[in-house]
């Protein structure tokens, strides 16, 4: 399976964390259309359904009807106009999810072709971890990590020291 190269080493490090925090037995409801990170995680050993590309802040449907083990969101929740009610609405005990973090030097990212892809939010680690906490979620694991594009440019060059990616592994409050 080919993927471009930054994805991939963000892919292999997410698979890396869930398997460190999840068991493969468990049932995974991933938030977000099947894509590469989908087929890697069931890979790994996973039972993975996915949502189906439903807009998460106007249809909860799938995070209320679902009987999986675990929630993840992948580079998802950033999307939302409302991450805190669909974060409210899970009924799964564990979520990981992952967020692309807020960088000095940059814009919050906005497709210029797709209208749809644009990032309404893009956290520090804390605000990150305040939202769940505010949720009824506890972190149990977080992780950053850099993830240097393939671009070159003073961007690309400060991406290879300041972390860009932040997963955590959560239980809920009871």
């Amino acid at each position: 399976m080919y993927l471009e190269h930054s994805h991939d080493r963000r892919f292999q490090k997410t698979v890396q964390f869930l398997r460190q925090h999840i068991d493969s037995k468990a049932t995974i409801l991933d938030l977000g259309v099947k894509n590469p990170l989908t087929v890697m995680m069931e890979y790994a050993g996973h039972e993975v359904k996915n949502t189906h590309g439903e807009d998460l802040d106007e249809n909860k449907t799938a995070l209320l009807q679902t009987e999986a083990d675990v929630v993840t969101a992948f580079e998802i929740l950033e999307h939302l106009l409302s991450p805190y009610e669909v974060l409210k609405s899970i009924k799964a005990q564990k979520l990981v999810a992952s967020v692309p973090l807020k960088l000095w030097f940059k814009q919050a990212y906005r497709s210029k072709t797709d209208p749809l892809d644009r990032h309404f939010h893009e956290f520090e680690d804390w605000q990150f971890d305040w939202l769940l906490e505010k949720t009824g979620w506890k972190i149990l694991a977080s992780e950053k990590w850099i993830n240097p594009p393939q671009s070159f440019g003073i961007r690309s060059v400060l991406r290879y020291f300041v972390p860009r990616h932040y997963i955590v592994y959560a239980e809920k409050i009871k």
